[in-house]
């Protein structure tokens, strides 16, 4: 392997490529190393330490880079050995004071020479060693100018004897190879490995024989993997690389390693692998992460710090700003914590402040940034919001969550939260004056009396406030029966007949009068109170269509809404209990729900229709033509009722696109299977259409509004004229 490698060295057009560009040192072999000017001087004249290294240190040959005055700039190693240098010295040392005297004209035309043209220019001298006793020694010299004309490079070879000579640059090679600290790992066309030193192996905690003739990626992960694939075309160009990257030891421990390779060809120029000098900065990196580590994270809750938030706020502004969207930023400090403190001590007043860490991480969404500033200070920021109001659920979910008893040695402990929040771009235009608006709404919220969050801006918190007392009322509205269930009827478009009706909630307010449920469901969904709700209109709306059906003495069904709050709730409860109590006839419920719904999360949608399924009730998708995937939905779950959109009835004509599309639907749902509904219709014009179009049922205020169930008996009983 030894003669090959030093072969290949001394072939690759690669070793010997200029490294330094128009009028500087360039560094091209890693990340981070700026250009450097060049002078004559040695002194101002530097050079990528590293980048010469990785290419050139373990050449075989001598290998020089000269100033005009032929000062040593930089030197490998067998050329430093070679001279009795040592490479790390500082003292600038001319080559040519190494030149035995009756050689120094030879080599002055030499170098003008070869500083004066572009041709590789050759010469044979005699040497002299820097360590004192020794003889000289002929060398060959090849040199040329590098590419920027301010300086040369010089390769050097023992002349006399060279066969004799070659042999001891092999043993000087082999000797350094093996003795390096550095580890040396040679990869084939196939990237298996074809030698590695005895340091390599002992990184990796294998044996050479263990090592060779296996490919790369056996000592790889899935990761390491992806970055070979990527960088195997760069190598076989001839692109030299330097970078960091992990291997996995034979006890899968992770090795990080500074890794520069650089590719090897024949002398046809084909690609015959690479080689890579490889250097263990594990414990470096190591040292770096906690050092990170404790520069960005808190210690005790492992929350980002307060320098780590602030690098998150900035970038999370600026993409605020990028997408239109708010940004919201909760400050929240612990009520009552110094008597914890004073009571418990320190000790359990960190596993307080721990707990609480928890607590209102369970809060929050995984995109969300929590942060601990210090003391029983955090803050949390909430990005990507189109409504303010959005922040009210996750600021009452912290209150809820820290009112909770915290069990601590000696008792439980009881602590509340005061949070303050402002809004971005709204309440400030940079990140310090957000956080110093946040820090004075959460005073406010204290001085309020505590256990309440609080906004910035007077007018959002006026709102919080009616939306805040809108939550409490509705809290109570059910224990005081201030829910009532109007129906809709949904019409037979072939028979005329009332066979089916839409259960729409309504809530009358004790002083707001009769709200509809787009003035206080977004309030049910936030505070939870959804799940209570929809159980309450679900028991009603069963217990109305066993009535209605005694009364009618012929089957009939009641829809139901149930939001995707709903959906993701933990079930319909003893729903199935109620059912069979009433011994209600099977398909008597429709459950509508909306293909948000559908999106969320397919096992748990198909978990639950299959309940619903279970328990005799049917499924409407409804807003149906307005989504994306509806026909995938149609497919893939258990779809009983098709609702197209009103937003497609109201402005369907006879030659209009949107009566071509409610056709098509139409047409679609039946080759599936599927029953369809109109909602919407107004006019006896968009109903005529519909019959034509072979729609099955239609709904809207061309039949009639939604009505108490004392009045919708009789419109079921006497049914609407037959249109067809």
């Amino acid at each position: 392997m030894d003669k090959e490698l030093h072969a290949s060295v001394l072939q690759s057009p690669d070793l010997l490529r200029p490294v330094l560009g128009s009028g500087q040192l360039s560094a091209h072999g890693g990340a981070g190393f700026e250009d450097v000017a060049l002078t004559p001087e040695r002194a101002r004249y530097e050079v990528d330490q590293a980048y010469f290294n990785d290419i050139y240190l373990l050449a075989p040959v001598g290998y020089f880079l000269l100033a005009f005055d032929t000062t040593i700039l930089q030197m490998n190693i067998v050329g430093a050995d070679m001279l009795g240098l040592k490479r790390n010295s500082t003292a600038p040392v001319p080559f040519r004071h190494f030149v035995a005297p009756r050689f120094v004209a030879d080599f002055d035309q030499f170098i003008r020479n070869a500083a004066n043209t572009s041709e590789a220019q050759r010469c044979n001298v005699q040497m002299t060693h820097g360590r004192p006793g020794e003889q000289g020694f002929p060398v060959a010299l090849r040199a040329s100018a590098d590419g920027s004309g301010q300086a040369i490079r010089v390769v050097m070879e023992p002349a006399e004897g060279k066969l004799e000579a070659l042999e001891k640059s092999e043993e000087r090679f082999r000797r350094i190879v093996h003795s390096a600290e550095e580890g040396i790992w040679e990869i084939d066309a196939q990237a298996r490995t074809s030698f590695v030193n005895p340091r390599m192996a002992a990184m990796l905690g294998y044996s050479i024989e263990e090592m060779l003739g296996q490919p790369l990626v056996a000592f790889m992960d899935d990761e390491g993997r992806a970055i070979l694939e990527h960088n195997i075309a760069r190598r076989q160009q001839g692109i030299a690389e330097r970078h960091e990257f992990k291997f996995m030891r034979k006890d899968g421990k992770q090795l990080w390693t500074t890794l520069a390779t650089n590719p090897i060809f024949d002398n046809a120029g084909a690609y015959m692998g690479a080689l890579a000098l490889v250097t263990d900065i594990t414990a470096t990196r190591q040292s770096a992460e906690l050092i990170w580590q404790q520069a960005n994270f808190d210690q005790l809750t492992a929350l980002p710090n307060r320098h780590m938030f602030h690098d998150r706020l900035a970038q999370e502004m600026k993409k605020a700003r990028r997408e239109g969207l708010l940004l919201a930023l909760l400050f929240i400090d612990l009520d009552g914590f110094k008597q914890i403190n004073d009571t418990y001590g320190h000790e359990q007043g960190d596993a307080l402040l721990i707990e609480s860490a928890a607590r209102i991480t369970a809060c929050v969404r995984a995109t969300d940034t929590l942060a601990r500033l210090g003391g029983d200070e955090f803050v949390v920021i909430v990005s990507g919001l189109d409504h303010a109001s959005s922040v009210d659920r996750v600021a009452q979910n912290i209150l809820n969550s820290l009112r909770q008893p915290f069990p601590l040695d000696g008792g439980d402990g009881s602590v509340s939260a005061s949070i303050g929040i402002a809004l971005f771009p709204s309440d400030a235009s940079d990140a310090p004056e957000l956080l110093r608006h946040a820090d004075q709404a959460m005073y406010a919220a204290k001085n309020a009396g505590r256990s309440r969050y609080h906004y910035f801006t007077p007018d959002l918190q006026q709102a919080a406030q009616r939306r805040q007392r809108l939550s409490m009322d509705l809290r109570q509205a059910l224990a005081a029966g201030q829910f009532e269930l109007y129906y809709q009827p949904i019409v037979n478009l072939n028979t005329g007949m009332i066979e089916r009706a839409e259960a729409l909630l309504r809530w009358r307010h004790p002083e707001r009068g009769l709200l509809h449920p787009h003035d206080f469901m977004p309030y049910a969904e936030s505070s939870g109170l959804i799940v209570e709700i929809g159980d309450w209109v679900f028991r009603r709306a069963a217990e109305q269509v066993q009535a209605w059906q005694q009364e009618l003495g012929r089957p009939f069904q009641v829809s139901i809404n149930q939001s995707p709050a709903q959906f993701r709730g933990s079930g319909p409860g003893d729903w199935l209990e109620h059912v069979e109590k009433l011994a209600l006839a099977p398909r008597s419920i429709v459950i509508d729900v909306t293909e948000n719904v559908l999106m969320d999360d397919a096992a748990e949608v198909l978990e639950r229709l299959r309940h619903y399924r279970a328990m005799g009730l049917q499924v409407a998708l409804d807003d149906f033509g307005t989504g994306y995937g509806s026909m995938a939905h149609l497919r893939k779950f258990d779809i009983d009722f098709v609702k197209i959109d009103r937003s497609l009835v109201q402005d369907m004509v006879g030659d209009s696109g949107d009566l071509a599309l409610c056709e098509a639907l139409i047409v679609m749902a039946h080759k599936l299977g599927l029953k369809v509904v109109a909602e919407g219709v107004e006019t006896p014009a968009q109903q005529a259409l519909l019959v034509a179009a072979g729609c099955d049922y239609a709904q809207g205020y061309v039949f009639a509004h939604a009505v108490q169930a004392n009045k919708f008996a009789g419109m079921a009983r006497n049914g609407l004229p037959r249109l067809r």
